[in-house]
This record gives structure tokens, C-alpha cells and sequence, in this order.
């Protein structure tokens, strides 16, 4: 059986924006939802807050499943939802 990722996109409190199957599309999307005001972008981990790159994110993911993480600036927010496939 093969094992298919799938991240989901929601820009925003609930808006659907889109499903991806690469993790490098789904985080540069998500940068640019929330890129739009004056002040950086953060990855919401529990309490902290963290600079986004490519790296920490698939560190976050890694071997986990369903698993909701935040994008959040001033202005904007985005979530990012990884799941799989199910028979």
C-alpha cells in the first residue's frame, strides 16, 4: 500500500484555498497569503512563534499525521493541514 501526503490550504480563519501534494508548494502559497502586511510571517508552535523555512516545517511534519499548523502576520493568517490518502 502506498502512502500519499496530502497538505491542505485555508487561507485565513476557513477558506479553502487548495490541496497539495508537494510541501514546497503548500508553504510558498502560504507565504504568500499572509506576506501582505507590514510585518514578518511566523509559524504558530503551541505557544511560540518561529521564522517559516522549508526545513522547520518538514522537521514539523516529519512522521506525524494530521497535524494543523498556523501561518500568522499582522494582517493575515493561513493553516496548513497534512493528512493522507485513505482507502
Amino acid at each position: 500500500m502506498t502512502k500519499i501526503y496530502i497538505y491542505c490550504l485555508f487561507e485565513g480563519a476557513d477558506i479553502f484555498h487548495g490541496v497539495y501534494s508537494s510541501l514546497k508548494a503548500v508553504h510558498r502559497d502560504a507565504l504568500k497569503l499572509c506576506n501582505k502586511g507590514p510585518t514578518p510571517v511566523y509559524i504558530k508552535l503551541n505557544d511560540e512563534f518561529a521564522r517559516p523555512s522549508l526545513t522547520l516545517l518538514r522537521n514539523i511534519f516529519k512522521g506525524e499525521l494530521d497535524v494543523k499548523i498556523q501561518y500568522m502576520s499582522s494582517t493575515q493568517n493561513a493553516t496548513i493541514i497534512k493528512t493522507k490518502l485513505r482507502e
